[in-house]
């Protein structure tokens, strides 16, 4: 196996970027114009091989699809090779067979889909050599401190003062090394963000969950305050939940839970424990795993695996399942009508106390509130009415859509008689309940007290 020569610590991060098309490769090179590193262009992976054999390379970007040596391929002769260069696959199609034999044989760190965003780009080439940074100088205090060590071991016999001056030496090293291992645990999370997203290339953009479930858990850690290592594991928690999935059907991973026979069903409650069964082996995966686990008990104990009640089932996990169908009422993916947030959150609000822990429904509606612009239920002053107890005066507080989807009212409309008979009327005609989002104005609920 060929070797090279580590970066040092002065010198620029050298990139190389393989694509077989000229145009891509100005595009990037005008992208990391002006950014710290020195860069590196080949339009084939035979040329790339050259230019590594010639020089060290850091960080190796390539173009899945390529005539006579594609990305995959390369990659895996770069990590045969060049095990410490980062490996990113580049690419304008989702191809599973490529992914997987990047994955499997050139060991990729990133995933990046064409077309890039440039923000984005940047950031996954600061990420990746910021940790391949890491590594290196975690590997270079390992060897200082086993040679530390040896010395320590030599001088003990008759060098007290030395031994004292060493073990101060070793706590400091142990304190970076410390460091290092969270840089690599922050690192860990990063990349199963990656996977979370790879994994999401099963699903139409429209039942994708993964990222909306991240961001919620990201916002109820941050507004709360809770520490690291817990957000830390309800992140991954959220990025890979439903990773048990993976081996279902196209049919089975479109269908709503609730429309799923029996066959199909059974499968559907041994997810959360496939998952668990696939993360456990991976020590910082653990407690994320757990969580993962029982994500799908229920407050009642009607849930599963293991139907725990109550606060028997995880905190962490109690808070993913809200946050996993706030968004997949949304998709469509437990029930077969697609709801809007609000109507998602009135959902979880009407099961508190049998699916939900009902002292983190109003928290949790708090926080939905917060993150997202169109949620209303947080408005004290918003009611959620059936149609015949609509009145006169009423303000439409968010958009009505008929079931297929069709606008009905806008939001800010103010109702009168003519239009409430209307939408009763369509109800019936369309054998549909919508729940309705109002604001009452107070000469309106003086006269709704009044008449009661």
């Amino acid at each position: 196996m060929e070797e090279q020569l580590p970066t040092t610590v002065t010198d620029k991060p050298k990139l190389l970027l393989v694509d077989d098309e000229e145009s891509i490769l100005n595009s990037l090179r005008r992208l990391l114009r002006g950014q710290p590193y020195e860069v590196l262009l080949a339009t084939s992976g035979a040329q790339a091989l050259e230019i590594m054999a010639q020089q060290p390379i850091d960080l190796v970007m390539t173009d899945a699809r390529m005539p006579n040596m594609d990305g995959a391929t390369l990659l895996a002769h770069v990590h045969q090779r060049y095990p410490d260069t980062t490996r990113i696959m580049l690419t304008g199609y989702a191809d599973p067979s490529a992914i997987i034999k990047a994955i499997n044989e050139g060991q990729i760190h990133r995933y990046i889909s064409k077309p890039w965003h440039d923000e984005e780009m940047l950031l996954t080439l600061r990420q990746s050599l910021a940790y391949q940074h890491s590594e290196r100088e975690r590997l270079r205090l390992v060897q200082e401190t086993w040679d530390q060590n040896e010395k320590l071991k030599q001088l003990n016999a008759t060098l007290e003062k030395h031994v004292a001056a060493r073990t101060s030496e070793l706590q400091q090293t142990a304190d970076m090394l410390d460091l290092a291992y969270e840089e690599l645990k922050r690192s860990y999370v990063t990349g199963t963000e990656v996977f979370s997203l790879l994994a999401n290339l099963r699903l139409p953009p429209t039942k994708q969950t993964n990222r909306q479930i991240i961001e919620l858990v990201r916002v109820y850690c941050k507004l709360h305050g809770l520490d690291e290592g817990t957000s830390r594991d309800l992140t991954m928690a959220a990025a890979l939940y439903n990773i048990g999935k993976l081996s279902w059907t196209d049919s089975m991973m479109n269908t709503p839970s609730d429309l799923l026979h029996h066959n199909d069903r059974e499968r559907y409650r041994g997810y959360p424990k496939q998952s668990e069964s696939l993360l456990m082996t991976l020590d910082p995966m653990k407690d994320a795993a757990r969580l993962i686990l029982h994500h799908q008990e229920r407050w009642d104990g009607s849930g599963f695996p293991d139907r725990l009640k109550g606060e028997a089932i995880p905190f962490g996990s109690r808070l993913l399942k809200l946050a996993v169908d706030f968004i997949e009422l949304q998709r469509g993916l437990i029930l077969e009508r697609q709801m809007n947030s609000d109507e998602a959150l009135v959902y979880i609000r009407q099961y508190a106390g049998r699916l939900y822990d009902p002292e983190l429904v109003e928290d949790f509606i708090q926080v939905c509130a917060t993150y997202l612009s169109d949620v209303t239920l947080a408005d004290p002053t918003v009611k959620v009415l059936a149609t015949r107890d609509l009145v006169a005066g009423m303000i439409l507080a968010r958009n009505l859509n008929a079931d297929n989807g069709m606008l009905l009212l806008n939001a800010g409309k103010v109702l009168n008689g003519p239009l409430v008979e209307k939408l009763i009327a369509f109800e019936a005609m369309e054998s549909a309940k919508y729940s309705i989002f109002v604001k009452v104005p107070e000469e309106v609920e003086g006269a709704l007290l009044e008449t009661s």
